[in-house]
């Protein structure tokens, strides 16, 4: 579908956001939000109030697909933006963090997948605009972009290792899919997220890339992986640097690690990226590891104090929160952020 919003004036107040984005990050840490899903769990909503009227009729279960929130109760999604922006955040993400044809083609919806990206970033602006008149504090969007729910580089059939159930093509269509409708909604910055198979990412960054050279935007672009047990490496088998080599063509506007660990788990794999990458670090941990119901447990002080650790220890640029966190918690991140000095962006290029 073709961009909405893609007028000179639209494309050159952008660039102005970013490069206050950018001067903010010289002198603080940046707080980004935490868990949409624990936010809307909240709620109790049923499967008609992921259905409403649009849906009703529809024949598969909606219950639990976040993303159509973004139609059938926008309000709510506004509601836990604004919530976030409340506890500290100067950066959301958007609620599409499944809003891919290919995700949704497992609700029936891939057909609403640009609307729930288009309607999703602008929910998100309509609540950073909100928070900006109730104190004069810049706020920013990220166009959420999740993993999708298939692998490009691991078979599903372990009897059949040779077999994909996506293909790179697939992939950066169905992304290029969701960025249209999120650059057409107004978001400041895109955001590859919860990253466990390097090659759809790279499908994501393709996709990004083709668009913006289409429409003579330039996007920045956050990427985040996720470790996705204690070796230390993501699903598909890249050790952290490796992660790195394979994706710092793209010259992201930050670079790190989220989802997978709590905080304590995840500082060692944060000090090894802070030593060989030269842009900002993001780093959102969940909150501790879940337990035995697959709940998270570590409070919003434990999670605070551990990120202020990470702070001391001039580890981070972006901070926040994934699975697990709440307002609550952001609020803690942000008292122990407050008044530290954000990581050193260092120059390899001089120190050769």
């Amino acid at each position: 579908m073709p961009i909405k919003n893609d007028s000179l004036a639209g494309n050159l107040m952008q660039n102005n956001r970013i490069e206050l984005l950018k001067n903010l990050m010289k002198t603080r840490i940046i707080l980004t939000d935490g868990a949409m899903g624990t936010s809307l769990q909240k709620y109790k909503l049923s499967e008609e109030d992921f259905k409403d009227e649009l849906f009703k009729n529809h024949t598969i279960l909606l219950q639990g697909n976040n993303d159509v929130l973004n139609i059938s109760k926008p309000k709510i999604v506004q509601e836990v933006h604004k919530s976030y922006f409340d506890a500290g955040s100067d950066i959301i993400g958007t609620n599409t963090f499944g809003a891919t044809s290919i995700a949704q083609a497992d609700y029936g919806l891939e057909d609403y997948a640009y609307q729930m990206n288009e309607e999703g970033a602008k929910i998100a602006v309509a609540a950073a605009r909100e928070a900006e008149k109730t104190d004069g504090k810049p706020r920013f969007v990220a166009g959420a972009i999740g993993p999708t729910n298939r692998t490009a580089s691991i078979s599903p059939d372990v009897n059949d290792p040779g077999f994909r159930a996506v293909t790179f093509d697939d992939l950066k269509q169905s992304y290029g899919e969701q960025v249209r409708g999120l650059i057409a909604g107004g978001v400041d910055l895109l955001l590859i997220e919860t990253i466990f198979d390097t090659l759809n990412a790279k499908a994501a960054a393709f996709a990004i890339e083709e668009i913006c050279q289409e429409l003579g935007l330039k996007m920045p672009v956050m990427i985040s992986g996720t470790i996705s047990d204690l070796s230390g490496r993501v699903l598909s088998g890249q050790t952290v640097e490796a992660f790195w080599n394979s994706l710092n063509h793209v010259h992201p506007f930050s670079f790190g690690l989220n989802c997978g660990l709590g905080a304590t788990q995840m500082r060692p794999y944060v000090a090894q990226l802070s030593k060989i990458i030269d842009t900002p670090i993001c780093v959102y941990p969940n909150a501790g590891l879940p337990n035995e119901f697959g709940e998270y447990d570590e409070s919003p002080t434990a999670t605070g104090e551990l990120l202020g650790e990470f702070a001391s220890e001039g580890l981070l640029n972006i901070v926040g929160g994934c699975c697990g966190t709440t307002p609550e918690h952001i609020k803690e991140i942000y008292k122990n952020i407050k008044g530290k000095q954000p990581r050193a962006i260092p120059n390899f290029e001089e120190e050769g």
